[in-house]
């Protein structure tokens, strides 16, 4: 098989050994030479090769032979690598490469070059027309590498200038307070920035190359899924929704991509203006109700005044005792009728929500002490503090007023005996809920349909229908919600839920300048802020605080009335003091210059008590931040 291998290729292949005589050799090395056959079988002597070559002339002319031989051999047995080229009798050129072996002998290939020759003797014709042609191409590839090196130069230019822009484009999208990301056809995310897990905290904080329902909580996948589905079929839309696990609410934007197939996605943690959003409608359908109340309100209480005075005049009338009864019971439903006048005016009438620094704990022991008084003695009454924040923004008195309600709602359910809990707890840093539960028979079907329309009640002659209704609206003015069910033993459950915003850090006493142009009104003003811990100096106008101020630099804040001595304001003082101002007025909300004030600065209005001089002058940092 080795034999039939040398036997298949081109160039001519001798072996000889230390005593040079032919080992092996290729059928190629007899036909290129034209040896007879005891010059191509194993055996054979180099001497009696080289001898037969040189007697044919494959040498050229050789004038003594056995010379000539016997420096050939010499040369073999030197063992030497070597390479040499010559041409033969016949005229063909063959080239000679031999190398030594290990253990004595040698290897020689000839190679038949006569091809390779001839075509470099027709290149070296060719030279200077080739050159000429070479030297044109030589320039134009020249000019060619410059105008390639110019665009290189501009490419990386443009490079540069491309990885600035996608770097300051990505850290545009991570600085963003929003959640910004591609999802390819195949729902996997091809993009994202690291906004998701801080406005989600149920979704995965890596999701490059997730599909968009592993990365999701299945409850928030569930609410966007059909919008999703939408937006791979080429809908755009931009819609709303809580997060179930996180109890905060979203503003997601999905737009289709054209081009891919995919869909961009924009997510923004909206729970705060979602929560000023519902106090605000809330606000202006009180305001609406107010003017579609108003007018029947006035012509209803005119109709009852009418009603009142004839029954009067009725009663001193000489009529049978059933005439008599009939009109008492007409003078009782009349007299109900204009209580439930007062309910309306006070549900529809502009009540604003002022939230202030309250200690959540003392709140609820006030209340506490308020239910015991009101709730019959067999009535046992708990509240369960799961969460008590500390100091918190709220509004105390509406949210008294609430808890209130519900307590007394409670408590004609339980009757004389039966047990009624108040639990407070956060949820998720976000809300916090108060949940009133009782052991009484728990809410209709009906009921839990129709609890907070207005005049809905279960109670007959002796519910009004607008407790829940007071409760809800107080609640949404808050920017919370209300949630009522059974509970799950028995009972009624009534859940208010509201924005958890903590109150900062009581601030340390300073020297607050007080101007006021009441003698008396200042003393007393006074009084409250020494107590407080404050130092005080005080002025009559603004012209006094003015020289006050630039006298005394460590002036850490301003407590001014609105109207004081001389034409200019307390207004006026707010916009150029170099300090935290605060203003206090006993102008009414629709005073032009009451309006003005609670924009420039934290307002208090008069009258009022230590307690709430002390907590707003506590959230000065939070409020001067957006009043000033």
């Amino acid at each position: 098989m080795t034999q039939a291998g040398l036997n298949l290729i081109q160039q001519a292949l001798t072996i000889y050994d230390r005593d040079l005589r032919l080992a092996a050799c290729n059928a190629r090395f007899q036909e290129m030479f034209e040896l007879p056959d005891r010059l191509a079988t194993p055996g054979a002597d180099f001497a009696d090769t080289v001898r037969f070559l040189a007697e044919r002339g494959d040498y050229g002319e050789v004038a003594d032979l056995e010379p000539f031989v016997a420096v050939r051999v010499e040369i073999a047995r030197a063992f030497e690598p070597h390479y040499m080229e010559r041409t033969r009798a016949n005229g063909r050129t063959i080239s000679v490469e031999g190398s030594p072996l290990p253990e004595g002998g040698w290897v020689t290939v000839y190679t038949d070059i006569t091809r390779a020759r001839r075509q470099e003797a027709l290149l070296r014709a060719r030279s200077e027309e080739l050159s000429g042609q070479l030297a044109e191409y030589a320039e134009e590839l020249s000019a060619a590498n410059r105008q390639l090196e110019a665009t290189v130069t501009a490419l990386e230019e443009a490079k540069r200038r491309i990885t600035r822009i996608e770097a300051r484009t990505r850290l545009t999208a991570e600085m963003m307070p929003a959640h910004i990301a591609h999802v390819g056809a195949d729902r996997r995310y091809t993009f994202s920035n690291k906004r998701l897990a801080r406005i989600m905290p149920s979704a995965r904080p890596d999701i490059v190359g997730m599909r968009i329902e592993e990365a999701l909580d299945p409850a928030t996948y569930r609410a966007i899924a059909p919008r999703l589905d939408r937006a791979f079929a080429g809908a755009a839309s931009v819609f709303e929704f809580t997060d179930a696990a996180s109890a905060r609410r979203f503003r997601v934007a999905f737009t289709p991509d054209k081009v891919h197939g995919g869909v961009y996605i924009l997510s923004m943690d909206i729970t705060e203006e979602a929560q000023t959003r519902a106090a605000l409608q809330q606000t202006r359908r009180r305001e609406t109700a107010a003017q579609m109340t108003s007018g029947m309100a006035h012509d209803f209480s005119n109709l009852l005044t009418i009603i009142l005075g004839m029954q009067s005049k009725l009663q001193r009338m000489d009529l049978p005792a059933e005439a008599a009864t009939l009109v008492s019971a007409t003078l009782s439903a009349a007299r109900r009728g204009g209580a439930l006048l007062d309910r309306i005016a006070d549900m529809t009438g502009r009540r604003e929500h002022m939230p202030a620094p309250t200690d959540l704990g003392a709140a609820l022991d006030e209340l506490e002490t308020l239910a015991r008084s009101v709730l019959p003695a067999g009535v046992r009454f708990a509240i369960d503090r799961q969460a008590t924040p500390g100091r918190v923004l709220i509004d105390a008195g509406m949210l008294q007023d609430s808890l209130l309600n519900l307590l007394l709602n409670a408590r004609d359910a339980c009757g004389d005996a039966g047990r009624i809990t108040l639990t407070v707890r956060s949820v998720q840093q976000t809300w916090i809920d108060f949940t009133v539960e009782d052991s009484g028979p728990g809410f209709s079907e009906q009921a839990l349909a129709r609890a907070f329309e207005p005049f809905f009640t279960t109670k007959g002659g002796e519910g009004s229908g607008l407790g829940l209704v007071m409760v809800y609206d107080m609640t949404k003015l808050a920017g919370g919600r209300v949630s009522i069910a059974n509970a799950a033993s028995c009972g009624a459950s009534v859940t208010l839920r509201l924005p958890l915003r903590r109150a900062p850090r009581a601030q340390a006493g300073g020297l607050i300048l007080l101007v006021e142009d009441s003698a008396e009104l200042r003393g007393a003003v006074r009084g409250m802020l020494r107590e407080a811990g404050h130092s005080v100096i005080e002025a009559a106008s603004v012209a006094e605080a003015r020289a006050l101020l630039a006298e005394l630099p460590e002036i850490a804040a301003i407590l001014s009335d609105i109207v004081l001595e001389g034409e200019e304001t307390g207004l006026d003082l707010a916009a150029e003091a170099p300090c935290p101002v605060f203003l206090m007025t006993s102008l009414p909300p629709a005073d032009p210059r009451h309006a003005a004030a609670a924009r420039l600065a934290p307002l208090l209005r008069k009258p009022f008590g230590a307690g709430e001089l002390r907590d707003v002058l506590a959230a000065a940092p939070a409020q001067q931040g957006t009043g000033q």
